[in-house]
């Protein structure tokens, strides 16, 4: 039997005869609204233009940027700045630029990214609205192989762990997808907490090991994630995640068709098992380069993907970048929120991010039944 089977194949050919006019909604959406609500969710998508949406989306991103580069410790002037420019010479304030506020700002804006495009091809693949990286086992299973790469070749170069890491994130995600092979497609809600029980297994098991090798201070820099490290020749791995959204863009096409089930990708000549097997290669190595970077930060991929969803529909080479720009805001929003709320003093990034990814999990969770 397949491991990336599809249980919802019979009810979408059923309901949509004509693969050619198939919509691509999510897929609580195809698994029991109602026509008129999908006409609804189509009227919205009209009222707001891609064009529209990704022009106020990187208009609110670049004052985001400006302000995440004014804000620090540090003594810092944008005067002193452009005197730097002007003179060719160099001074503190474009020192600390170069140094610490410009990596640190680029290092958000491509872990945003990077989480965000990862949910939402996780949730294509799965066909589910409420999974993301952290809900499949991807970034603790990174962590965990992080974990034992570092404790048994200490001295090994960053590329041999973070190799390692994305193995392991591949094999949770595997695990993962074995565990929820036989549930019904009707029980949607319960994929993403057998997600939230099966990474706090793996978690479980990761902090064991990490108290019995005296490693949990260690532990906890990947495990919460932080930008307040991040200086210049500390971040540029984080580039290939940037490299591996433009992969996903490329193939947006065929993974929409994937989210589509087996037959009808079938019968468009679209191999299902090697696009997924692409998708979660992908997943898993953004989640890695991610964690090996800056560590954990949940709920990016399943907050942005959904918000986009509701307004853009599922068709990937148009929400792809919205979903990047949204991605890259919310995480340069709450690190701009982490540094301010007790300044001088930072709150790192995954815990107020995982306040509000929370809150609005649990909206998702408790609307998704009063639409069906």
């Amino acid at each position: 039997m397949s491991l990336f089977s599809n249980h919802g194949n019979n009810s979408v050919i059923a309901n949509h005869s004509d693969s050619s006019s198939l919509p691509t909604t999510s897929s609580w959406r195809q698994r029991g609204v109602s026509n008129s609500g999908f006409n609804k969710h189509k009227q919205r998508r009209a009222a707001l233009p891609p064009w529209l949406i990704n022009t106020g989306s990187l208009i609110i991103m670049g004052l985001l940027v400006l302000l995440s580069l004014s804000i620090g410790v540090a003594d810092f002037s944008w005067s002193g700045m452009f005197h730097s420019l002007i003179n060719h010479s160099a001074n503190s304030d474009s020192s600390l630029m170069l140094v610490s506020r410009l990596p640190r700002t680029i290092a958000i804006i491509l872990t945003g990214i990077a989480m965000a495009v990862a949910g939402m091809i996780i949730q294509v693949v799965l066909k589910n609205r409420f999974v993301e990286p952290s809900m499949v086992g991807a970034t603790q299973s990174a962590a965990l192989g992080l974990l034992v790469v570092s404790l048994l070749f200490p001295a090994s170069a960053l590329i041999i762990k973070m190799s390692v890491a994305t193995i392991a994130a591949v094999f949770g995600m595997m695990l993962f997808m074995l565990l929820i092979h036989r549930i019904p497609p009707t029980d949607f809600l319960m994929i993403p907490l057998i997600g939230i029980v099966f990474g706090g297994i793996i978690t479980a098991i990761t902090t064991f090991i990490a108290y019995q090798t005296e490693t949990l201070q260690m532990l906890s820099v990947w495990q919460f994630g932080d930008f307040s490290a991040v200086l210049a020749g500390r971040y540029e791995l984080l580039w290939l995640t940037g490299g591996l959204c433009v992969i996903a863009y490329i193939i947006a096409d065929k993974l929409t068709i994937i989210g589509l089930g087996d037959n009808i990708a079938l019968n468009l000549g679209i191999s299902k098992r090697h696009v997924t097997w692409i998708g979660v290669g992908m997943v898993a190595m953004m989640s890695a380069v991610v964690v090996v970077t800056v560590g954990v930060i949940p709920f990016i991929g399943l907050i942005v993907p959904n918000i986009v969803s509701r307004i853009m529909g599922d068709k990937l080479r148009r929400s792809l970048p919205a979903v990047a720009l949204l991605g890259a805001s919310a995480v340069l929003l709450c690190d701009i929120i982490g540094r301010s709320i007790r300044y001088p003093f930072e709150v790192p990034v995954a815990t107020v991010f995982g306040v509000v990814g929370t809150v609005v999990f649990l909206w998702l969770l408790l609307r998704a039944p009063a639409e069906s």
